[in-house]
């Protein structure tokens, strides 16, 4: 098993900037994509950026140019530097890891338990 832990979220006014972080440990053999998703009151959880083992990123339209993922390999960390915050960036934040925890193991997706992210106006 997967164990995911986020930290970074918070309240900040608009225009600000938050660093979220997510920290994958324990039966790990192989990470291929960390990702973060978002889910605000009353809408389904949407995509706002991910990252391949490989380094290629992508991002959804709303978030481009002001968040940006990246990732520790070493660590197993995945980052998502979020600027020019608005109050629709206003969120539940959770990371997500697509891994294999074993060798010939099947690939699995884990969730991390979500950070809130409020932006003021």
């Amino acid at each position: 098993q997967v164990q995911l832990v986020e930290s970074g979220g918070g309240l900040v006014q608009a225009g600000g900037s938050l660093r979220l972080s997510c920290a994958a440990s324990g039966s790990i053999f192989r990470i291929n994509v960390m990702a973060w998703y978002r889910q605000a009151p009353g809408k389904q959880r949407e995509l706002v950026a991910a990252i391949t083992s490989g380094g290629s990123t992508n991002y959804s339209d709303s978030v481009k140019g002001r968040f940006t993922i990246s990732r520790d390999y070493a660590k197993n960390t995945v980052y998502l530097q979020m600027n020019s915050l608005k109050p629709e960036d206003t969120a539940v934040f959770y990371c997500n890891v697509e891994a294999k925890s074993r060798r010939y193991g099947p690939v699995q997706h884990y969730w991390g338990q979500g950070t809130q992210v409020t932006v003021s106006s």
